[in-house]
């Protein structure tokens, strides 16, 4: 079985990356490498900490050339944790996107996801180079629009998704024009828009989203959004 690496990437922080990522990886029950060495990963997200640790997975897979086991929790997408100590021991890109893709084969699974650092670092480009798909959140405002379009011109060839986050109910007329225009004579596709919601950048719960079943009445067009991105990318990986 052939798998594919899902890559979630920005160019700013601040966009919703982290969430896409975690919710994707629950969604298509793939293991999520947490590239992010920042406060605000997935690995925090996900209730994992380092400092109660003896050993880092990420770090001690790379440096011996082994394949981590992803840990696993209760309705939770199976995790690779980062540490903080990633950010000055990243490999190069090329030998990244090696990596993973090794990793990817020995896991046998469908999908990976992959979350990485906002703003890029060398890890990132080299999931960048691994993936079927690039997931790219990109909210309506105008920094974060002109931090996606750079991103755009700088790799159209990439298998980029950009999917507009944290929309307001009302959107911007101008907003969704210029996304527009961002993708205008490039193969970079736009997926429907994933709602703002109140109260997920403070949620508490560690499960995903998209685990609760039914989801509660605040958060049921978030999670129809997730589910009709999942099923997107799976059509765009699958082309």
């Amino acid at each position: 079985m052939k798998t594919r690496i899902v890559t979630v990437a920005a160019r700013k922080g601040g966009v919703g990356k982290t969430t896409l990522a975690y919710e994707v990886a629950w969604l298509l029950g793939a293991p999520l490498v947490d590239l992010e060495f920042d406060d605000g990963s997935a690995t925090r997200m996900w209730g994992y900490r380092h400092e109660d640790r003896m050993r880092a997975p990420l770090l001690d897979a790379l440096e011996r050339g082994t394949t981590p086991r992803p840990i696993s929790g209760y309705h939770k997408p199976d995790l690779v944790p980062c540490h903080p100590d990633f950010q000055l021991n990243q490999p190069p890109a090329e030998e990244m996107a090696d990596t993973l893709t090794r990793w990817a084969q020995e896991w046998g699974t469908e999908y990976v996801v992959v979350d990485t650092h906002g703003g890029g670092s060398p890890s990132g480009d080299g999931a960048l180079a691994a993936a079927a798909a690039v997931v790219v959140p990109t909210p309506l405002k105008t920094k974060d629009l002109n931090a996606t379009e750079g991103m755009v011109r700088e790799m159209p060839d990439y298998p980029l998704i950009l999917v507009p986050s944290m929309v307001p109910r009302v959107p911007g007329a101008a907003e969704i024009r210029r996304i527009g225009s961002i993708v205008q004579g490039t193969p970079v596709v736009v997926a429907e828009p994933v709602p703002y919601v109140r109260g997920i950048e403070t949620r508490k719960k560690r499960v995903a989203i998209t685990s609760e079943d039914p989801p509660t009445k605040a958060n049921s067009e978030f999670v129809a959004a997730l589910h009709s991105l999942v099923s997107y990318i799976k059509v765009r990986t699958d082309a």
